[in-house]
């Protein structure tokens, strides 16, 4: 005949906010791979990684003396025909040739001057260049390597441009869009919670991770190092002065057990958002309800009960 003592709560009134959890790492926004454009030996690497580069600085150079040996070759070669062009234009002005010969003497010289120029642009290809200004995020090249073309082997990237790639599972991405603010930290960064929106959602998952990417922006005022991985938290839903009860007051089919004159009692509730420590109730409560928190599971309607501690 004793009251069976639970644990009670009140409702009272707070913000209400629907999360979606999700990790991410920090990449730019336009990734640049950097790879040869012929296959050679490399003789140089001229940068490391870290370093900041500048659009067209070089940062391999491969080995070119075959290269140049026939440049020199055929800068000779352009030279001759050159010569033997201006000469032939003298003899057809003076009328000692044809206009035939004059032609093809032209042509050689023009042919001669632009194959050296092809060997020059060949030259320069041994030189691998940065197409973008930025910092040289990777490098997976040494002196002595043998390069191909379409072989990686830097990576760049402008830490002016950067943004999270977080990975949201499949079950959550309907509720998430762009322009929706994500909260995230990180270890690196103790106490710090970095503030910033969904910028884009992926239209493609990934079945074996069952997964979306979500793409969420960042300023420059971040300054966080590419490939530092974070915790984020997105905001779906708020809402101000909503009416709150501890998750754990919940039960089955949308109920929760209350008090009234020392007995247990059970209401019938419709929620709205709910996060790991409160829920939010849209109708069937009113402030200061008193309710039973991890109910017994042998409570039944009109037991008496007490509560354990005293309420608010």
């Amino acid at each position: 005949g004793r009251p069976l003592a639970v644990e009670v709560d009140r409702v009272t009134r707070g913000p209400a906010v629907d999360l979606v959890y999700a990790t991410g790492f920090v990449e730019p926004v336009h990734p640049v791979s950097v790879s040869a454009r012929v296959t050679a030996p490399v003789r140089a690497v001229l940068v490391r990684e870290g370093d900041r580069v500048e659009r067209g600085q070089a940062l391999l150079q491969l080995e070119d003396e075959e290269q140049r040996g026939v440049l020199t070759q055929m800068q000779a070669q352009a030279r001759g025909a050159t010569l033997a062009e201006q000469r032939s234009t003298a003899l057809y002005r003076q009328g000692w040739i044809t206009r035939a010969a004059w032609d093809a003497a032209v042509a050689q010289g023009q042919a001669a001057r632009a194959a050296q120029v092809a060997q020059a642009a060949r030259v320069d290809q041994m030189v691998v260049r940065a197409g973008v200004p930025g910092v040289v995020l990777k490098r997976d090249v040494e002196p002595g390597d043998v390069v191909t073309p379409g072989k990686q082997l830097m990576q760049l990237g402008d830490p002016a441009e950067a943004r999270v790639t977080a990975t949201v599972d499949e079950r959550d991405i309907p509720r998430v869009r762009a322009g929706q603010v994500a909260l995230m930290s990180t270890d690196a960064l103790p106490g710090r919670v970095i503030r910033a929106r969904v910028i884009e959602v992926t239209p493609g998952g990934d079945p074996n991770q069952r997964a979306f990417r979500v793409r969420i922006g960042l300023t420059h005022a971040d300054a966080l190092p590419f490939g530092l991985t974070l915790e984020v938290n997105i905001v779906t839903r708020q809402r101000a002065g909503a009416l709150l009860v501890p998750t754990g007051a919940l039960a089955a089919a949308g109920q929760v057990w209350t008090i009234a004159d020392g007995k247990a009692v059970k209401r019938t509730v419709r929620t709205g958002i709910q996060g790991a420590d409160r829920a939010e109730i849209l109708s069937g409560l009113a402030v200061g309800d008193m309710v039973i928190v991890n109910p017994p599971a042998d409570l039944a309607g009109g037991d008496r009960v007490q509560s354990k501690k005293p309420g608010p």
